[in-house]
């Protein structure tokens, strides 16, 4: 099998979103699918140091372990190629800025922020696009690391091929003088991530949409270096709903974490992910991660960019979660209990947690699921007005239907859900009522819950005697 050796490379300044999150995954997919000839790499680009945020670094790797994306090599788990922190690799980039320097490739600029503003506002005077290869000095001082570093670029027509987005090409125009390692010693991502790539055998490069107006200085900077340059893949962006705007902060691009805070499974999430802008190229929406991995391939990727629509993240999830046994769910669902459901008998809860499994969208909806099995309801009549059926129901009425059902269960001994189905479809035919109604008023006469798991099966795990005392409160508290 060929080598594959793929990276995530992310900076450390901020929080993990869908986007980034994306392009990981899909290049550990490639990696993936190599077997013992493939390697997915975590290398930090921590070079902006003005931008770093405090913590980054641990959320981003953190939120790939929950995602199940591990690395092979990278921050944390090291390899042959340590250090993986870009600072830390200073010494590194300035040898391979010596060979440029020394192949007259690069060139210290002299000039201060006042003169290039001076040629930018030139430039717009006379209506034509600022390029510094225009400005470049004739004697340009030896470079002392005290002054940027820039790239002495070779401008010419560049056509490629990428893996995504196919047959493309540039004039020119395009490539300019770009600075390699600023003032401060730290290298720009133009010229690090070339170097990092080259030195650990990068074979596939994915990244997002906004750097493919980049690629042309890309790939004149593999020529100065002598560097043959590795597949390139674009991923398009993915859109706000609307499809009008990239995804924002605004739009409901959050933390990654968060939705781990929220009850979804990390199954999902990768199985929502991987088919934003991806498919296999039939009807299947729900995937394993060993599904993903084998059928996974850039030329199935979009070229258009991919929607993000987080009702459907939820729909994926309920999917994920019942396509689990309750013995896989149940270790997952630990934050998720109440306090009361926590001081029960963990037998108890996995009896709950089989009744409500279908039922739950997220794992955030336990605690109103499965709350009413633990602990004593409070009566809720507010809930019979607003339902359009029971609300037409008169006092009298509720108080008679819910005495029924209490005479019903009092004389009844096998309280299995198969027994019970039969006792309430009895009951159907003594009150005369539809089961709209009276399955309805009984069940919030014993949970005072929204929504709850089939009416005998919530009976039979409540128990007779828990069922008989609520019924009664109830009809009390009329």
């Amino acid at each position: 099998m060929t080598l594959v050796r793929t990276r995530f490379a992310p900076s450390p300044t901020g929080f993990m979103h869908v986007g980034g999150v994306r392009t990981a995954l899909f290049a550990w997919f490639l990696a993936r699918q190599a077997g013992s000839n493939g390697a997915f790499i975590l290398r930090i680009e921590d070079t902006d140091k003005s931008r770093e945020v405090e913590g980054s670094i641990a959320q981003i790797e953190q939120s790939l372990r929950w995602l199940g994306i591990h690395w092979d090599e990278g921050v944390d788990v090291g390899g042959p190629h340590t250090p993986y922190l870009q600072s830390e690799r200073l010494e590194l980039y300035k040898t391979w800025a010596q060979k440029l320097i020394d192949s007259g490739r690069a060139y210290a600029d002299p000039y201060t922020p006042e003169e290039l503003d001076a040629f930018r506002e030139q430039a717009k005077a006379e209506k034509r696009p600022f390029l510094f290869r225009d400005h470049r000095p004739e004697h340009p001082p030896i470079w002392d690391g005290t002054q940027p570093l820039r790239f002495k670029s070779d401008p010419k027509p560049y056509a490629w091929t990428d893996a995504v987005m196919g047959k493309l090409s540039t004039g020119p125009d395009a490539i300019d003088d770009f600075i390699l390692i600023k003032s401060d010693g730290f290298p720009t991502y133009n010229f690090c991530h070339i170097v990092d790539d080259a030195e650990m055998g990068i074979t596939h490069v994915l990244r997002s949409q906004e750097f493919v107006s980049s690629t042309p200085k890309f790939l004149n900077l593999y020529e100065a270096l002598g560097l043959e340059p590795p597949i390139l893949a674009t991923l398009p962006f993915v859109m706000a709903i609307d499809g009008k705007k990239k995804l924002g902060k605004r739009d409901g691009a959050k933390d990654i974490l968060e939705y781990a805070t929220e009850g979804y499974l990390p199954e999902a999430m990768v199985n929502f992910l991987a088919t934003l802008g991806w498919n296999d190229g039939t009807e299947q929406e729900v995937f394993t991660v060993h599904e993903l991995i084998e059928k996974f391939s850039l030329d199935r990727v979009q070229k258009s960019p991919a929607r993000f629509d987080e009702q459907r993240l939820l729909w994926l999830n309920g999917q994920h979660i019942r396509s689990l046994s309750v013995d896989e769910l149940y270790p997952r669902t630990r934050d998720f209990w109440t306090d009361a459901a926590l001081n029960a008998g963990e037998d108890e809860r996995k009896n709950v947690l089989a009744l409500v499994q279908d039922r739950l969208k997220t794992l955030a909806d336990l605690p109103v699921l499965s709350g009413y099995f633990f602990e004593e309801p409070t009566p809720n009549w507010g809930m019979v007005r607003e339902n359009k059926q029971l609300s037409k129901l008169s006092t009298e009425e509720v108080s008679g239907l819910l005495r029924a059902a209490h005479e019903a269960f009092s004389a009844t001994e096998d309280f299995t859900a198969e027994a019970l189905q039969e006792v309430l479809n009895e009951l159907l035919e003594t009150t005369g009522q539809k089961p709209g109604i009276l399955f309805s008023l009984i069940r919030l006469a014993v949970s005072w819950a929204p929504f709850s798991p089939a009416l005998n099966e919530t009976l039979a795990v409540l128990g007779k005697d828990t069922v008989l005392a609520r019924i009664q409160t109830s009809v009390q508290s009329l």
